[in-house]
């Protein structure tokens, strides 16, 4: 990624033979004018090529609407004396939709181009540039333009023999100074966390054990200098940690509890927020055995655990100034002959019994146990969890918004402001205090699952059996189970895994005050 501060009139960049393409803006017609109107730079672009842009965006039909692309490839003279206007110049341009210039918009149009390069070396871009844009509004259109275009450019680890085509390096014209290089940093700690997220949820469950993925964090942990803490079976049967220690014992791979922690330098380390989330390395659904179907994209459903590894990592990398801890309960939801059944009363951390009901709900009982132990051992000034956690969530509020719930109103708004600003959606859920009766046991403290299908709402009675294992802390839930996972490319969503919850939590980690 680099910075200019020149234009197209000046750059040096768009003659010294290493820039592959120029993409040029493209702004929705004013009112009266369905076409599309060339933005910043276009002018000299068609100056400098001879082209009429205005009148080949018209003739394609393109709308200035955020994500359009075209590519233009331009004509070389071979063995002639001709001399094209633009010899010399790269041979390629990008008509690229950049809409009303919202962060949204600017996302999608650094998503498209991207994709409209990838394969090239080099592109050079005005996109996002506006006249009269102040300092704080081009950093922060900057930011969202490049986070889009890393996001889409993303290629996931493979075991073909083939290797996906990179996409381009990017060079912004109109961006330098000390804002605009903060904002750029800022897109790339976002983007690399969200790349993280996809890289260990699309690993094959073949390889992605919970002993693996305490490595991988071990790994990258170490990098940065983090702390790490690690229990196996040993230390989470002495500690009575019972339900992570169930959901486990199907599997012929132990589960974990990692917790990694980053502490800002200074005096002073803020607040402590600890990020809980949920690591399913494959899940089965156990004893109550989901069919084939529903069971292919669950090497995904340790995706929580990856988000809370992310943004700790990404915390340390952008220098915030609150202490934040990763909690990352591990374990493959399997069946065998020591599996946790229906009927089973399990004690979690801290003495709390619960009834199972349903061995593919899971997701809350490790939960439960990593909760109520970060409530009695760290003690956060917040909590909050995150998870793939119930397709009831993803009935409700379809693939683009995370439902979010919460005991401190102040965190759920930090945090819906946060996905607004980041992108990745939450919409702020209730906790139905008359849905309680769902959690109801008569032969334990709680129940998991609600015994009357007919009271409904899954997410919400989920959130409602979370509540009791967070004591009186500031809490947030973000069920993840819709967004987390995308059938197809859209925008900087990729096919699969889409790293959804990072951004999220980076943004509202860097807005906490």
């Amino acid at each position: 990624m680099t910075l200019s501060g020149g234009t197209l009139d000046d750059s040096t960049e768009l003659t010294d033979g290493t820039i592959d393409a120029v993409a040029i803006p493209l702004l929705p017609g004013v009112e009266g004018d369905h076409g599309a109107q060339p933005g910043e730079g276009a002018a000299q672009a068609a100056v400098r090529y001879g082209i009429d842009l205005a009148e080949i965006a018209d003739r394609i039909g393109l709308t200035g609407a955020a994500g359009e692309s075209y590519v233009l490839q331009l004509p070389r003279a071979v063995g002639s004396a001709v001399s094209l206007p633009w010899a010399g110049l790269p041979p390629r341009i990008v008509l690229l939709g950049v809409g009303q210039h919202t962060p949204t918009d600017l996302r999608r149009a650094g998503a498209a181009l991207a994709r409209a390069t990838r394969g090239l070396a080099r592109v050079l871009t005005t996109a996002g540039v506006q006249p009269r844009q102040s300092a704080s509004q081009s950093a922060e259109a900057a930011r969202a333009f490049v986070e889009g275009y890393l996001l889409a450019a993303y290629a996931p680890p493979t075991a073909a023999s083939t290797k996906p085509r990179s996409a381009a390096e990017l060079v912004l014209l109109g961006r330098d100074g000390t804002r605009a290089v903060a904002a750029v940093a800022a897109a790339r700690t976002a983007a690399h966390a969200t790349w993280l997220v996809r890289d260990l949820a699309t690993t094959p469950a073949s390889t992605k054990t919970p002993a693996w993925f305490t490595e991988q964090a071990k790994r990258l942990a170490g990098r940065a200098s983090l702390a790490v803490e690690v229990r196996g079976t040993r230390e989470l049967a002495a500690q009575g940690f019972g339900g992570i220690l169930a959901v486990g014992s199907g599997s012929a791979s132990a589960p974990r509890l990692v917790t990694v922690t980053y502490t800002p330098a200074g005096a002073s380390p803020g607040k402590h927020v600890v990020i809980v989330g949920k690591g399913i390395t494959f899940d089965t659904g156990g004893l109550s055995i989901k069919p084939r179907e529903a069971m292919v994209p669950m090497k995904t459903d340790m995706t929580g655990a990856a988000v809370a590894l992310a943004t700790v990592l990404g915390a340390a990398e952008a220098g915030v100034q609150h202490t934040v801890t990763a909690v990352m309960p591990l374990a493959e939801n399997h069946f065998g002959g020591a599996s946790y059944r229906p009927g089973d009363v399990l004690r979690l951390f801290g003495g709390t019994t619960v009834e199972i009901a349903n061995t593919d709900a899971e997701g809350r009982i490790v939960l439960a146990d990593a909760l109520a132990w970060a409530d009695a051992e760290l003690a956060p000034d917040v909590l909050i969890d995150i998870a793939t956690l119930t397709g009831a969530a993803s009935v409700g509020l379809g693939k683009k918004h995370a439902a979010l719930y919460g005991t401190d109103e102040r965190l759920v708004g930090a945090l819906s402001s946060a996905g607004e600003a980041s992108g990745e959606l939450a919409w702020w859920m209730p906790l139905v205090d008359e849905y309680e009766e769902a959690v109801r046991s008569d032969v334990a403290d709680l129940r998991h699952v609600p015994s009357d299908k007919h009271i409904g709402g899954g997410s919400i009675t989920a959130a409602l059996f979370l509540r009791h294992f967070v004591g009186q802390r500031a809490w947030a839930h973000l069920d993840i189970a819709g967004p987390a996972r995308s059938a197809s490319d859209k925008h900087e969503v990729t096919e699969g895994a889409t790293g959804f919850g990072a951004r999220l939590l980076l943004r509202y980690l860097a807005d906490l005050r």
